[in-house]
């Protein structure tokens, strides 16, 4: 059966790859970055006009009462865990030794421009959000398309590209990850039951969140998240200030390689500038129509609130976590003489944390593996689940999907199919296509939000969105009450993750009345 495989991967491989290759770096590329400057105009840099609406809009409380009614603090902490993945620490660092250095600086520009497109797609998310019966909401690409373009058949072939991509292809490659992770201390871990073991400790952990439904989801993710991310920035600040001479050459390696034209022309698909944009933009998945899924989940007064709170996760992911990733790479590339010699993507950044804090820097680097594959499996399987509703609403085939979760995962963790990731990667890739022309044609109304949210932010008032106010917007299942009616939720936000973490189901929780 393997030989098989094996003989299907030689001969479609070449040509899945080719196809991805051409996708990705021209297509998907080109299009992301023209979706992040439009917005960015349109919106007159809304990402960097409210960045302390941001941090101000996290600590707002449920406005709606429900078992599953989800904050906007865990709403961002789910989109985080999905946008935080192995591709912060392994992808930095192929984009570094394969384009340069100066590929930090474009991750960089494109993050910064990005949010704006991460604004819109979740601000739209909020928008068509719909209500189900325990409080929880439910929204994403799918349902806007559906509801906001009319049109369904769309928003169920979006739908299911994301499970194809999100659920099966992503999640069996974080788990691989996390298997091969184990090859530094367990010798032949493939064949001698090391990776049977691992996979079945991961599906018995991923069941136990994915079956206790969303809101036991936001509250791991709320737990795992913060910890994880807190603990590799660390390492990251410690690496760096203990280092801080090394500081100016790393600068200086990093406007030379960023505006190296003659390298940049030269070979442009894998070019800096191509390689620090795709890894800057596809780490943080602002405009790729992921996040959505997870906004769309938030009880808020306002879509805006929302919009703003998913910008910061792609700070949170490509300003902070990555380059973190990026420093300790580059500190280490100082060090080395301006040379990686043969090293690349996991392998690199192992040497380059061993060579600045010994071995134990290679057993923080694996645990760290472990946990930002795991809250990405979560982040990814919560995206899924919604769009699962999303073409049928049905108890049993929401069973079925979750066990057919499981079983990638344990695939994962036992095989490196080549060939089924490539395919991932091009589902991504016409997912976000659909996302983008969907959000440029419905970008109008995420506008019209923004100038509803500023003109009462200019009066004083925290505010509060009246779909019926914005003259012609398409039928909304929500924002049809006005501010008498809203009521706060529960206790202070933040101090309520950690409460809730001590009830392990989720679907126990009773609201603060």
């Amino acid at each position: 059966m393997s030989e098989i495989i094996a003989s299907v991967e030689d001969v479609l491989y070449p040509i899945v790859a080719n196809i991805n290759v051409y996708l990705s770096n021209y297509i998907l590329v080109f299009l992301l970055v023209f979706c992040a400057d439009y917005f960015t105009i349109r919106t007159k840099g809304v990402q960097i006009r409210y960045i302390k609406d941001m941090f101000t809009q996290l600590t707002e409380k449920r406005h709606v009462e429900g078992k599953k009614s989800i904050s906007s603090f865990q709403a961002l902490m789910v989109s985080t865990a999905s946008r935080v993945g192995t591709g912060n620490i392994a992808g930095i660092a192929t984009a570094v030794a394969t384009g340069g250095p100066g590929a930090v600086f474009w991750m960089w520009v494109m993050a910064l421009a990005g949010a704006a497109s991460a604004f819109v797609e979740s601000t739209l998310a909020q928008i068509w959000k719909v209500r189900g019966k325990e409080g929880e909401f439910r929204g994403g690409p799918a349902y806007y398309i559906e509801q906001a373009l009319g049109k369904r058949w769309v928003g169920v072939l979006f739908a299911i590209l994301l499970i194809i991509c999100y659920a099966y292809g992503f999640n069996g490659l974080q788990a691989f990850n996390m298997a091969s992770a184990l090859e530094y201390y367990i010798p032949d871990y493939a064949t001698n039951g090391a990776a049977v073991a691992l996979g079945i400790v991961l599906v018995v952990m991923t069941a136990f969140v994915i079956f206790g439904g969303s809101k036991r989801i936001s509250i791991i993710t709320s737990i795992v998240v913060p910890v994880m991310a807190l603990a590799y920035i660390g390492l990251g600040l410690f690496i760096t200030f203990t280092n801080l001479d090394q500081l100016p050459a790393v600068f200086a390696y990093i406007g030379e390689s960023a505006f190296d034209f003659q390298s940049i022309f030269g070979g442009f698909a894998g070019s800096v500038v191509v390689l620090g944009i795709k890894r800057g933009l596809f780490s943080n998945e602002a405009g790729m129509g992921s996040a959505p899924n997870a906004a769309a989940t938030a009880s808020v007064s306002h879509p805006v609130k929302q919009g703003l709170v998913q910008s910061l996760s792609v700070y949170i992911d490509t300003l902070i976590v990555c380059t973190c990733s990026a420093f300790m790479v580059l500190i280490f590339y100082v060090q080395s003489g301006g040379t990686f010699g043969e090293l690349n993507g996991m392998p690199l950044v192992q040497m380059a944390v061993n060579s600045a804090v010994g071995e134990m820097g290679i057993h923080f680097v694996t645990f760290a593996i472990f946990a930002f594959a795991f809250s990405s499996l979560i982040g990814n399987y919560f995206y899924a689940e919604s769009n699962i509703r999303f073409i049928k609403n049905s108890p049993v085939l929401l069973t079925v999907f979750r066990i057919t979760c499981l079983v990638a995962i344990m695939v994962g963790c036992l095989n490196n199919f080549t060939l089924a990731w490539n395919f991932a990667d091009i589902t991504m890739g016409f997912m976000a296509i659909v996302n983008l022309i969907a959000i440029l044609l419905l970008g109008k109304w995420a506008f019209k939000a923004l100038d509803d949210y500023t003109a009462q932010r200019k009066l004083g008032k925290d505010p509060v969105f009246v779909a019926d106010s914005i003259e012609g917007m398409p039928a909304t299942q929500c924002w049809h009450i006005g501010s008498d009616d809203l009521k706060d939720v529960g206790p202070q936000p933040v101090k309520e993750y950690f409460e809730e973490a001590i009830d392990a189901d989720g679907d126990s929780f009773e609201p603060v009345k």
